[in-house]
């Protein structure tokens, strides 16, 4: 999402200079954003090691380049951001924090990541801003101590010229898979992490191909192909591991799964499967349920047998209503989350920020 934010504003007549810093490496993005013009620096971090002297090089940044406003994208973000901040004497008056998910369940994390948590909530009224891209972000968040001077919703935003069903890309795209015309593709597009919940998909698995479905499943996502995926499904399981073609692979989909068990905010997969024209079956967390509305289907997390059963739902809807639901996927988030609604709010928080404009809420 950070990405698509940049290169939209890169592409804007009225572009504003946006610098990009990394906390670890170029990642997935590093490149597409050089290449369109973007300024990106990496401190080169290692994930859960503090670095003293990565801090030290972003305060560095931070003083050479005077921003008008800092934007902080997940905790430890924001953490090193605010500091970076005020000690090259800017101060946090133009820090906006941009927070990511809900009720994280810290217990499955490491300390570091829970002492930030609460470093946060106690320090949440320091910044000019504190923007959340879901509702229950929010409420989550505030069930925590945050207090900050001022909340801003800044919901995910999706490309419909890039997000788009392909009748030649799914051909393709399933040829590589080896699914059949007549079988369901069944897809699930997250790393792997405690809060992804895969366990809970396996599950659902097993339990449609028990029951006669014809499905094949397709994991996309960081660690997916290291996977030990169950022998009951993995002759019809493929596991793609991390992949910068998310948006084409998509089209080869039927069904996307969200079995998140928490942490979700607004899922990105979500609303990029939709924009696909690919209906998605979700787990109740974050705003998951609001964002597919009556496009797909939402149970509750943790229980396979209620997500199997949503599967084998839409997998018995009749052709004609079928393609009803992917059309009307696509609609909704053409209606409510366009790219270009969702940038304009983002150049309204920065504009408040530049000009001090920091109503309070």
């Amino acid at each position: 999402m950070l990405a698509r934010i940049v290169l939209a504003e890169q592409r804007s007549p009225a572009a504003r200079k946006q610098v990009v810093v990394s906390m670890m490496d170029d990642g997935l993005y590093g490149k597409a954003l050089r290449d369109a013009g973007v300024e990106v620096h990496c401190l080169e971090c290692r994930r859960g090691t503090p670095s003293l002297r990565a801090l030290w090089g972003l305060v560095e940044i931070v003083r050479s380049l005077d921003p008008d406003v800092v934007m902080t994208w997940l905790y430890h973000a924001d953490l090193a951001g605010t500091l970076a901040a005020v000690l090259s004497r800017g101060g946090a008056r133009r820090v906006v924090w941009n927070l990511r998910c809900s009720n994280m369940d810290f217990a499955r994390y490491d300390r570091m990541t829970r002492w930030v948590v609460r470093a946060l909530a106690w320090g949440s009224r320091f910044p000019a801003i504190v923007a959340a891209n879901s509702l229950s972000g929010r409420k989550h968040h505030a069930c925590l101590g945050y207090r900050p001077k001022r909340w801003e919703y800044l919901p995910n935003g999706f490309d419909l010229g890039a997000l788009r069903p392909d009748a030649g890309d799914r051909a393709s795209v399933r040829g590589e898979w080896s699914v059949r015309d007549e079988d369901f593709a069944v897809g699930m597009v997250a790393r792997v992490d405690p809060m992804k919940d895969y366990s809970t998909f396996f599950g659902a698995a097993e339990m449609l191909l028990a029951g006669g479905a014809r499905c094949n499943f397709v994991l996309i996502g960081k660690d997916t192909d290291r996977l030990q995926v169950p022998e009951s499904i993995r002759a019809r399981t493929v596991a793609l591991g991390e992949r910068s073609d998310v948006n084409r692979l998509l089209r080869g989909l039927d069904v996307m799964v969200l079995a998140s068990a928490f942490g979700e905010g607004f899922p990105n997969v979500v609303g990029e499967a939709m924009a696909s024209g690919v209906p998605c079956v979700v787990t109740d967390v974050g705003d998951a349920a609001e964002v597919v509305g009556d496009t797909g289907i939402a149970v509750l997390p943790g229980v396979p047998e209620a997500l199997a059963g949503a599967v084998r739902r839409l997998m018995s809807e009749p052709a004609e209503d079928f393609r009803d639901r992917r059309r009307r996927a696509r609609e909704r988030i053409a209606e409510r989350y366009s790219l270009e609604r969702v940038v304009a709010g983002y150049r309204a928080v920065w504009h408040d920020v530049a000009q001090g404009r920091l109503r309070r809420t």
